[in-house]
């Protein structure tokens, strides 16, 4: 491939499927990534979202860890003022040591729900300042020299899990520059600050231990088929879902129909919640590989993080293959 493609699996609850078989779909999005050549699978953490199955990422990258052979599985990612340094440590360390070489760290500072899920968990609403020394207090525990006297990870100490910085502002960058870590901006959702946030990072970049130069990772939806018009009705389907998700909470939520959702679309508040779909590549093959050498040309990204967005798995088994091989320039 012409740049690293990743993927980001939100382990999506279609309408009338379990998280049980959204695992199954995320197993076979794993297998199908790692047979055509993606660098990696992240899987965010989120609560509360009836449509996302991926809350307890370390359980879930276990899982597929446990059905592919050599891609590389972390967390993209975990929203650490949910936890304790400690304890991510030691599971992502037990990760490491079960699955050697092949989990990475992604760490965010959102809550990844809402301010009353947040409550829920017990989170202090004052975590997020702490996060650039929770981020060190935890790199710390995975190199074996813990900052806190008498306290080690078992396990997690001297596995030296790579760690990530996400975000989606300048706060993110410019924390992973000073600490001289990879970071990677949340494109596919949240577009607005992307330029501004990657300049930033490469510019003030501090080199590490962990990396010795930037590492910029950009995400972006796709939706790649064989077909134009296939392409662009599923990501209509995608896009309306999301929308739904986001107008429509809680179990007394209104059930819009397609053309009332159209329809919201065409306000400000639509079209800015439509906004954060910007990037994204939805088309056959050579639409796609056009777009993301485009993108990732503008962005100048090291690696670029796909979000397939198609609705079902299939489909998304589908755009996993074809991406792949428009990047690689072969028939699949």
């Amino acid at each position: 491939m012409t740049i690293p493609l990743s993927i980001l699996d939100l382990a999506p609850i279609a309408p009338g499927q379990t998280a049980r078989e959204s695992f199954a779909g995320s197993v076979a999005l794993a297998q199908t990534a790692e047979e055509h050549g993606y660098t990696r699978v992240w899987y965010a953490e989120h609560h509360n979202m009836p449509t996302i199955a991926s809350s307890a990422t370390g359980i879930l990258i276990g899982h597929v860890a446990e059905h592919t052979r050599a891609i590389r599985l972390g967390a993209g990612g975990v929203m650490l003022p949910n936890h304790s340094p400690l304890t991510i440590a030691e599971q992502y360390g037990t990760l490491a040591e079960l699955y050697p070489g092949r989990i990475d760290l992604g760490l965010g500072r959102a809550p990844g729900s809402d301010q009353t899920t947040a409550r829920a968990m017990r989170r202090d609403p004052r975590a997020s300042d702490q996060f650039p020394q929770d981020v060190v207090e935890l790199q710390a525990y995975l190199r074996g020299e813990s900052v806190i006297p008498g306290v080690q990870a078992v396990p997690g100490a001297g596995t030296d899990v790579p760690l990530y910085i996400l975000g989606s502002s300048l706060f993110g960058a410019q924390l992973a520059a000073r600490l001289g870590l990879p970071y990677a901006f949340a494109s596919h959702f949240a577009p607005d600050s992307l330029f501004d946030a990657v300049a930033s990072y490469r510019r003030d970049f501090v080199p590490s231990r962990q990396l010795a130069a930037p590492h910029v990772i950009v995400g972006v939806n796709v939706i790649a088929a064989d077909d134009q018009a296939d392409a662009t009705l599923q990501f209509e389907t995608t896009r309306r879902a999301r929308v739904r998700g986001m107008i429509a909470r809680g179990p007394a939520a209104p059930d819009y129909s397609d053309a009332q959702i159209d329809a919201f679309l065409t306000t400000n508040e639509g079209r800015q919640i439509a906004n954060m779909m910007r990037y994204s590549a939805v088309g056959t093959p050579d639409v796609v590989r056009e777009f993301l050498e485009d993108f990732a040309a503008a962005t100048q990204a090291d690696e670029l993080i796909i979000a397939h967005a198609s609705r079902d798995i299939t489909d998304r088994l589908r755009s996993v293959a074809l991406t792949a091989g428009a990047m690689n320039a072969v028939t699949v």
